[in-house]
């Protein structure tokens, strides 16, 4: 049994005005060469396939079209929701794309054996078990308990997230026994674990969910497939678990990342390998960082990336000179005649330029609430602590009102 282990797509994400519909769609394209290429059976897709839970009509399209595109391929999918997904707007179709051989997860169940999936050849034989479960809202597991402290909360959220996952295994390995077939048991997430590296882009799961879920308190199943963290990894140095990583960068820390997904092959005796499949560069990126009169070297190099017709999105993050009024056009100056897309200044205080907008062509319509707030965030003198809280307080209000909508 061979799948393609991969996550984190953000479809219709708008990356500082700049939207990635080119970059998405290359990237379907690559992965579904990748399934023919290397004879794949599955793609799991582990969360967050959409950006927003109200994605844009061409992040739909792109959706869609990859359903199509694979089923003709003869490729099973299973698409699993994540926290920025929509419960809703992935359970509206979800029923008819089951006759395109897409199994679309975008909640837990109320009963654990409907999380167990059959995951089959391409010959039609079955290949193995998939414990398939999403992101874990509070509320699909917990009911809220009056003076509970948040150690208390986070505890109480990590046990029984941790009793969902034996409870979805031990159903798997009944529907084992009944089919009589050796078959490996895959499990899938989307969370934090303890110890994965995330990236600026990464949002935080809002208060009163899991900030980090021990490695040990999965169950023993042959590969365990995560999403959720933007970086490939690894997680407590186990083969069987790992994060496959966003496809593209969706921040400009992630830019010099390698960008993977993970070919992942069992048989009856559990996991035989992992092969990581490194995913092309669509669109540089580069974020540089200096002084103005160093910029000029640092900025030759980084357009060595790119060219007429894709040029580099750049970031430059200026200091000792960061006191300057125009500095948001003096560094626009210096990119003049080179293949870079400036859309972004910062300081090195932290603040962005607030010539940036126009520099970018940017508009308001093209950020996400949660942009706006940063950024407006970003221009107060606030202590860390009260930052982190608003931080937080924001995000829990973002997501009630998108629970409303849904």
């Amino acid at each position: 049994m061979r799948i393609l282990h991969t996550s984190d797509w953000h479809l219709g994400q708008h990356f500082i005005g700049k939207t990635r519909q080119a970059e998405h769609q290359a990237f379907i394209h690559w992965l579904l060469e990748q399934a023919e290429c290397q004879q794949a059976d599955a793609v799991l897709v582990a969360g967050d396939i959409f950006d927003t839970g109200a994605p844009p009509s061409y992040a739909r399209e792109l959706y869609n079209g990859l359903i199509a595109a694979a089923h003709r391929a003869g490729v099973q999918l299973v698409l699993l929701g994540g926290n920025h997904d929509s419960v809703a707007t992935l359970a509206e179709s979800r029923a008819l794309l089951s006759y395109l051989s897409a199994s679309v997860v975008p909640a837990l169940s109320a009963d654990p054996a409907e999380q167990v999936l059959i995951l089959r050849r391409r010959d039609g034989e079955p290949g193995a078990l998939l414990c398939a479960l999403p992101y874990i809202r509070p509320r699909d597991v917990l009911r809220s308990q009056a003076g509970q402290s948040a150690e208390h909360k986070q505890q109480s959220l990590q046990d029984a997230i941790r009793e969902r996952y034996q409870q979805v295994y031990q159903q798997a390995q009944r529907r084992r026994d009944e089919l009589g077939l050796a078959l490996p048991i895959i499990a899938s997430g989307h969370l934090t674990t303890v110890g994965a590296s995330a990236s600026e882009s990464v949002r935080e799961i809002y208060v009163g969910a899991l900030e980090a879920f021990p490695s040990n308190a999965f169950p023993p199943a042959d590969y365990i497939a995560l999403g959720h963290i933007h970086r490939p990894q690894q997680v407590g140095g186990h083969e069987h678990i790992r994060y496959s990583g966003s496809p593209i960068p969706l921040s400009f820390d992630e830019a010099g990342q390698r960008k993977e997904v993970l070919l992942v092959e069992l048989d009856e005796n559990g996991l035989r390998q992992v092969q990581p499949l490194p995913v092309p560069c669509f669109q540089p990126l580069c974020s540089v960082r200096g002084s103005l009169a160093q910029l000029p070297a640092l900025l030759a190099r980084a357009a060595e990336a790119g060219s007429a017709e894709r040029p580099v999105w750049l970031e430059v993050v200026v200091g000792v000179d960061d006191y300057l009024s125009d500095l948001a056009a003096r560094v626009q100056t210096l990119c003049d005649g080179l293949p870079l897309e400036l859309l972004r200044v910062r300081r090195e205080r932290g603040q962005a330029a607030a010539g940036m907008a126009a520099v970018a062509g940017e508009t308001l319509a093209e950020l996400t609430p949660l942009d706006v707030f940063e950024r407006r965030l970003a221009l107060e003198t606030l202590d860390a602590p009260l930052q982190e809280q608003l931080r937080l307080r924001y995000r829990e209000t973002l997501a009630a009102l998108q629970e409303e909508r849904t």
